[in-house]
């Protein structure tokens, strides 16, 4: 069964002045699936979201949540957003449950329901020894989850992170970005970020904005495979004269890298470290490792950037 979509965007754009800061971005978000939206700063990243969050009303196109249109029905689509901007909207004199109170009543939740929403939203957020404390005095990764656990209060179908990261420890980047890969999976995420190990780490699919556009959009691994040749680095203790390893079928380049080691670049659709290892063996090239060759997600998106056109 198809997840039902949660979000729909079209023909998106916004204006400074004379400048297009976003040009006709278009994208769609289903239920249970985390987006990352990657870009270089000042690609438009924040601007969008500002939009789909009706922070910022665009200059054209449309946008609907959960079926509502943000630009008609404001109220009844703005219900279904949570939202954490790149600086959390925290109030830092507050004791934790009563900014979580007072963000679940911003959003209309039922005073009935208030008890019940904050012990959810603090459990999600790993905050529940923290009811009674001033948030300023929490470290920065636990004001982060604050943050998040405002967003998502009221239950929201689509949540909207942007930079949920930036400025935490290695140890407090690991919890958020659990903290969201668990929200995926029952709700919608869009997460912006520059950091592309978050995309290997917890997103199901990519769109890349660059100067106000979307240029590229897939799924994280497909995305993870772009542009890459296939090959692998293989160690021969008695290696055969450089043209029998050209010659073997779906070898496309071989370099050698010492006496017995070598860089054997094939084409995508041949097995051609199996067949390598067959002959390895039949002609007593004495094979000790085969170890295929994997592209980096900073390479990859470099390359899907530089290929375009400016």
């Amino acid at each position: 069964m198809t997840a039902p979509i949660t979000l729909s965007v079209r023909n998106l754009s916004r204006r400074y002045g004379k400048r297009d800061i976003v040009k006709n971005v278009s994208l769609e978000l289903k239920r249970g699936e985390v987006l990352g939206l990657l870009g270089h700063n000042g690609a438009g990243k924040s601007t969008t979201l500002q939009m789909l969050t009706g922070v910022l009303t665009p200059h054209s196109g449309e946008i609907d949540i959960c079926g509502f249109n943000l630009l008609r029905q404001p109220d009844l689509a703005k219900a279904c957003i949570g939202y954490l901007p790149e600086t959390p909207p925290l109030y830092r004199e507050m004791r934790v449950d009563d900014f979580l109170v007072f963000a679940a009543k911003l959003h209309r939740v039922a005073k009935n329901s208030l008890h019940n929403a904050l012990a959810e939203a603090k459990q999600s957020c790993g905050l529940q020894d923290n009811g009674n404390k001033i948030i300023g005095t929490l470290s920065k990764g636990y004001q982060q989850r604050v943050g998040i656990a405002q967003a998502i209060i009221h239950q929201p179908s689509v949540i909207i992170l942007d930079e949920p990261t930036v400025g935490l420890d290695p140890a407090q980047i690991r919890d958020i970005r659990a903290l969201i890969r668990k929200l995926g999976d029952s709700q919608s995420v869009i997460l912006s970020t520059h950091r592309l190990s978050e995309v290997e780490n917890i997103c199901d699919r990519v769109e890349i904005m660059q100067k106000g556009h979307l240029i590229y959009g897939d799924s994280s691994a497909k995305m993870q495979v772009y542009g890459h040749q296939p090959g692998f680095v293989v160690t021969l203790l008695t290696p055969p004269p450089l043209n029998e390893l050209n010659d073997i079928i779906g070898v496309e380049h071989v370099e050698p890298l010492s006496e017995t080691r070598f860089r054997v670049m094939h084409t995508a659709d041949m097995n051609t470290g199996a067949v390598l290892l067959a002959l390895a063996a039949e002609r007593g090239w004495q094979p000790q490792q085969l170890t295929p060759i994997k592209g980096t997600i900073e390479d990859v998106y470099n390359r899907i950037t530089e290929n375009e056109p400016a």
